[in-house]
């Protein structure tokens, strides 16, 4: 299980510089069910790997010029707060046991894999759909809807916090859309953000979390090595026709996580 689980730490990397987003979302199975590490610890383990890919994969975005340092500042500082916030305070405070339904007990593991499956079937649905194509000059001059990014920004750091996942589907869009940006350079800017506020997050862990930093580090490097893949395929393949593809491949992923965490328990 080992070995498919590093081979699944490449297709992280690999999907973050081929699509600029979903690789954080199968970090987190990928822990748990193929290197059997504790649900909540793996949401914290998440931030470290996805927050130093995404560090890595954006080196080669600012040499090519492709990373808006202002919008990564007006939408990644409420993000960097609610992220680190919610990873110091709240993740801390659900309790190991958070309810119970008949003889099945929801536990703070079983109810971190849920709302993760939840995010993941969201994300698959935004993957799947046709985006509507724009052509760059189109998008028009930049401009800052500054309570909507400051909002976004803030919901997404604690989806983050929450669940371990970059939420590159999430900001991708919304730098297009609120910020004009074109494609290349929000998927640029999507990825020093992902760095900033997951690996600030990963380091405002509340101390519940003991690291096993061979693990960590080991998977950290294969996902590298796949971010490097992405970045050369993302220039002999458009990514935007695997999408819907990766996003089919999410979705199966969410529903199964789902029955698993309670109908198979």
């Amino acid at each position: 299980m080992e070995v498919i689980g590093y081979i699944s730490s490449i297709l992280i990397g690999i999907s973050l510089g081929l699509i600029g987003s979903g690789g954080s979302i199968l970090t987190v199975p990928v822990l748990v069910y193929l290197f059997s590490v504790d649900a909540v610890a793996a949401t914290a383990y998440s931030l470290f790997i996805v927050g130093f890919t995404a560090a890595i994969g954006s080196v080669g975005y600012f040499k090519k010029g492709l990373v808006n340092i202002k919008t990564a500042l007006v939408f990644g500082a409420p993000s960097i707060v609610a992220v680190f916030l919610t990873r110091a305070y709240i993740v801390p405070a659900i309790p190991k046991e958070v309810f119970s339904v008949g003889d099945f007990m929801v536990t703070k593991s079983i109810l971190m894999m849920l709302l993760f499956a939840i995010l993941m079937v969201v994300a698959s649905f935004s993957m799947i759909k046709k985006d509507k194509k724009k052509k760059e000059e189109d998008l028009g001059p930049q401009k800052f809807n500054y309570p909507v990014i400051l909002l976004e920004g803030a919901v997404v750091g604690v989806v983050t916090g929450l669940v371990g996942a970059g939420g590159g589907f999430l900001i991708i869009p919304a730098l297009v859309l609120l910020s004009k940006l074109p494609m290349k350079e929000a998927v640029g800017t999507s990825l020093v953000i992902i760095a900033a506020k997951s690996l600030i997050g990963f380091f405002g862990e509340g101390g519940e979390t003991v690291i096993d930093w061979t693990l960590l580090t080991s998977v950290a490097a294969f996902a590298t090595v796949g971010i490097f893949i992405g970045i050369y395929l993302s220039k002999k393949i458009d990514g935007a026709k695997l999408k819907p593809i990766f996003g089919w491949f999410v979705l199966i992923m969410g529903v199964y996580i789902i029955i698993k965490e309670t109908l198979l328990k």
